[in-house]
This record gives structure tokens, sequence and C-alpha cells, in this order.
């Protein structure tokens, strides 16, 4: 798969997974899953997924803040998920971050 066909198909998964995105937030989603080394090899589905779950909760949450607080990691993921799903919600996602999805 060339670069531009990775690019239109994971930006084609971010809009299926969130279809309200506004689209700053779907640039940098985008430009984060194929930027990721950690995600070259995934599909462009799960590379938009988790690029998209990464990014709401670094941006869009406390997590960092709750890290930086002392808060292991298991434990900072539990307490932004609500809010995570929320934002899922908002930009009209058909799926949810399920608690089970953050302690692997």
């Amino acid at each position: 798969m060339t670069v531009m066909n990775r690019r239109e198909a994971i930006e084609s998964a971010v809009r299926i997974l969130a279809p309200r995105i506004p689209r700053h937030e779907f640039e940098a989603v985008t430009d984060h899953a194929l930027a990721s080394r950690g995600l070259h090899g995934a599909s462009p589905e799960a590379a938009a997924w988790l690029s998209l779950t990464a990014y709401i909760r670094h941006r869009l949450t406390d997590y960092d803040s709750l890290l930086d607080d002392g808060y292991d990691q298991e434990s900072a993921r539990f307490f932004v998920l609500d809010d995570m799903n929320a934002v899922l919600e908002e930009w009209g996602s058909p799926r949810r971050v399920q608690a089970e999805d953050e302690t692997e």
C-alpha cells in the first residue's frame, strides 16, 4: 500500500469511527496514525482507532495530569474513561472504549 493509499484508508476509517470529529482534530488524528512507528504495521482501521483514542486521552482529558500527580497508568486510564467515551459520543462514534481495553 502506498503512503497516499494508506492516508486515504486511515482518513476513511477515522470518518467512520468519528463522523463529527472537528476538522483540525481529524487532521491531527490522521497525521498521528501515519507518523507513529508503532502503528505502521497495523491495519488502517486499527491505526485509526488507536490514534483516535490516544488523541482523546492525551489532548482532551486529564490523563497526563493524573500521571503527573502520581497515579499509575491503569488508574489514570480508569478515571478518564467516561470523559473519553463522552467525546466519542459527541463525535458520533459507534464505538466506545471499554475498561478491559484500557488494562491491556
